[in-house]
């Protein structure tokens, strides 16, 4: 959950989460997904078990348990940009282990979503290392780092996240990311090395500015469509999820993913409105389906 400055000296709790947000976003854009991962049987843990539930989200996968529901506490300034401090110790989101997760996917499942906190945080990070490195080459993984530092030593969770881009089709990105993973690289240079480690697609967000994505011999810049900013949360959760949404939509999920120039541009106009919506809206609530309207797309 995040809990935001109310306005009034009191601050209000909001369900959050990158896997959760990207998943709901995932169901609200009408594409079939599970959510797997660990959620308390706390009261805030059944509210975000409800709101997944109400979104279509199936929840086969996901487990259960009586550590209290994972915190963060977030600052935002004055252009709506959010800042994270998060409460992890003992609670729900860390308590992912192998023993949670499938010995095999349905062969309907054709991709895998990974990222933030589940990176950093054991022992959910060796589960996610552990699961990318048995799924590679069976189906599409795409990586959303959202690097979180100071959470872990910087050197060896460098070298972790590293270790995954290497094994992802897709690896979605920040610009702050990419400087910190990529450090001396701007975000172009840093896509291109990444392209090299065999990565099939890479996608930079660049907040107002838009995204850039690097794919094969294309390398093309998109506008961010110009709404008045509540604020940012989870706008990069729902710029990944809409990414994914339009190759569902468009039969591209594959692991030997491959567009041309005219589809990385529809693919990245989508993900850049999905963005944009969220951020038009207070906390993360992603948009419908009926409500991106894509020219072409």
């Amino acid at each position: 959950m995040d809990t935001i400055d109310a306005g009034d000296g009191t601050r209000r709790a909001m369900p959050g989460g990158g896997p959760f947000n990207t998943a709901r976003a995932l169901a609200r854009l009408e594409v079939p997904t599970a959510f797997l991962g660990r959620l308390s049987e706390d009261v805030f843990g059944l509210q975000l078990k409800d709101l997944l539930v109400a979104d279509g989200v199936n929840l086969e996968l996901a487990s259960f348990g009586p550590e209290s529901t994972t915190i963060a506490v977030v600052e935002l300034d004055g252009q709506g940009l959010a800042q994270y401090k998060f409460f992890v110790e003992g609670t729900s989101a860390p308590n992912l282990t192998m023993d949670m997760v499938p010995r095999e996917f349905a062969p309907e499942v054709n991709a895998l979503h990974v990222g933030t906190l589940g990176l950093v945080l054991e022992p959910i990070a060796s589960t996610l290392f552990e699961l990318v490195a048995r799924e590679r080459g069976k189906r599409l993984v795409m990586l959303d780092p959202n690097v979180r530092v100071g959470l872990a030593d910087d050197d060896d969770y460098r070298e972790r996240l590293l270790s995954v881009v290497a094994q992802s089709t897709i690896v979605k990105a920040s610009q702050d990311d990419l400087a910190w993973l990529c450090p001396g690289l701007d975000y172009e240079q840093a896509a291109d090395q990444i392209l090299g480690q065999g990565v099939k697609l890479v996608v930079v967000t660049l907040g107002a500015r838009g995204a850039y994505g690097a794919h094969e011999g294309y390398r093309i810049s998109v506008s961010a469509p110009p709404v008045e900013i509540v604020d940012t949360i989870g706008a990069g959760d729902a710029f990944g999820a809409a990414l994914l949404a339009w190759l569902h939509d468009h039969d591209a999920i594959r692991p030997d993913l491959r567009l041309d120039e005219e589809q990385l541009k529809a693919a990245l106009d989508y993900a850049c409105l999905a963005a944009a919506l969220t951020c038009a809206r207070a906390g993360a609530d992603p948009p419908r389906k009926s409500e991106m309207m894509v020219p072409n797309n």
